[in-house]
């Protein structure tokens, strides 16, 4: 058997190719939509793909189950559990078969029992792997989102992604029930999860690629659990707030994903056309560091910096009926954020423009551009209390409960763009987060709605913590005037 694992690490997201060496005819699981990735590596091992599945429909990310199948002439294998809601609406081309419950997809000598594990969502799925070229004992189970690494898969999309109400303690339930019969597997299986940390389909996600069913059942809360009423309060509580953009990934995974046949780097504008299209109002992201756009930008860019969380954020801030359009220094970073806002659906990428010669353009035409100036946490906080600045927090609500600065105003940076008008305009915002990662991106979403005096508050809640100055836990004891 051939096993080959792949990893997005702006998604914190696994899928998998396994190869019967002997046949040389390989399955993928849960691919993302970069279908040259698992072809090519298929061609280096000499494979070919007859078979693509998945464990559910992906709330976190574009499939790229259906385009892949295509390509490579193999048959798709989709859940068919779940009862009709939550049926492909693509289930009835002809290369697609739908399995269930004790089902078995195969590739040579490599078995994957269908298990049907509801909790996460209602047609969830896991793959029980065995090598019959060397046993007809499983080895392994793909869990995709039911189980990872220290944790276990969160029940309550469906009701705060999705918006199907009343949802959450149900599949909460449902996810107790499916955990304790995992629980009767033999405990040398090893698992496969979907996700690893940084991943929002969990709370406590562990970094480790592969696991244990026996290690988990020592170490995994979820496995432990025991009494149902305790194990749905704790899976619903602490979870983070899921991103905007998982309930478009719902609706476009159900629907079936449009083929990308291969990622590719947008057009370069001319710089009269990039002007005029900024100055038109349209929506341009600047990838440049922080510091870099806090130096000098253009009013009404936003700043999602390459790499590192760049995909969180965009999936947050970035929406899916209009037109977006980059700036860059280099033309590597615009291929590679092209390629991150299509790993999330996003595919209306226009073009980009060198980002020193857009602020050029804009300044011979409108003056010199904006700088977003860094204010100490003391002033801010002094400033706050005269009234005469309004501090805003950007970190999650849990974040805020659990410390915060007395009279600090807390919108989440992914909540902004939506509940700003909670903010007077007509007063400066200082603008904080945990560490100084969150903060610039939320300020230059504040100058595309409008705001004019801003300041980022330098080194975040967690230099105010070091201060010693004052801190308050919970809801606030008054609300500040706005």
């Amino acid at each position: 058997m051939i096993l080959k694992r792949f990893y997005e690490d702006s998604l914190a997201q696994a899928s998998f190719l396994i190869g019967c060496a002997r046949t040389r005819e390989a399955l993928v699981i849960d691919p993302t939509r970069d279908a040259e990735r698992y072809l090519r590596e298929a061609r280096a091992a000499r494979l070919e793909i007859t078979g693509v599945t998945e464990t559910h429909i992906h709330a976190d990310f574009a499939s790229g189950s259906r385009e892949l199948a295509a390509r490579a002439g193999a048959r798709l294998y989709l859940s068919g559990e779940g009862g009709p809601d939550w049926a492909y609406d693509f289930a009835g081309e002809p290369n697609v078969t739908t399995v269930h419950d004790g089902d078995a997809i195969r590739a040579g000598a490599v078995r994957l029992d269908v298990r049907h594990t509801p909790g996460h969502t209602p047609e969830h799925v896991s793959f029980v792997l065995t090598d019959e070229a060397a046993t007809d004992q499983p080895q392994a189970v793909f869990t995709g989102d039911f189980v990872f690494a220290g944790d276990v898969g969160r029940p309550d999309l469906l009701e705060r992604a999705a918006r199907v109400a009343g949802t959450m303690e149900q599949s909460a339930r449902t996810l107790f029930r499916s955990l304790q019969a995992f629980k009767t597997l033999p405990g040398h299986l090893m698992l496969w999860p979907g996700h690893g940390a940084g991943s929002a389909c969990g709370k406590s996600l562990g970094g480790v690629p592969v696991t244990t069913l026996a290690y988990e059942m020592l170490s995994n809360w979820g496995l432990r659990a025991t009494d149902e009423d305790a194990f749905v309060t704790e899976v619903l509580a602490g979870q983070p707030d899921p991103p905007t953009y998982f309930r478009e990934m719902k609706r476009i995974n159900k629907a079936g994903p449009a083929a990308l046949d291969g990622f590719r780097v947008p057009p370069r504008l001319d710089p009269e056309s990039a002007l005029a299209a900024i100055e038109g109002g349209a929506l341009f992201v600047d990838l440049r560091t922080a510091a870099e756009f806090a130096r000098a930008f253009i009013p009404g860019v936003l700043n999602i910096p390459a790499g590192g969380p760049f995909t969180t954020w965009a999936g947050w801030l970035l929406p899916y009926d209009r037109p977006v359009y980059l700036l860059s220094g280099n033309e590597a970073d615009v291929a590679a954020g092209a390629r991150e806002l299509a790993l999330i659906g996003i595919d209306d990428v226009r073009g980009w423009a060198m980002t020193a010669t857009a602020i050029n353009g804009w300044a011979h035409r409108h003056g010199a551009p904006e700088t977003l100036p860094r204010l100490g946490f003391s002033d801010a906080v002094e400033r706050m209390r005269r009234g005469e600045m309004a501090l805003l927090d950007v970190r999650n609500r849990a974040e805020y409960l659990a410390g915060h600065v007395p009279g600090a105003t807390n919108i989440p940076l992914g909540h902004l763009m939506a509940h700003a008008s909670e903010l007077r305009q007509t007063l400066p915002v200082g603008v904080h987060c945990a560490g100084g990662d969150r903060s610039p991106i939320a300020a230059s979403v504040l100058r595309r709605l409008g705001f004019v005096a801003l300041a980022d508050v330098a080194g975040g809640f967690a230099e105010y913590r070091a201060s010693g100055l004052p801190i308050e836990t919970g809801e606030p004891a008054e609300v500040p005037a706005r």
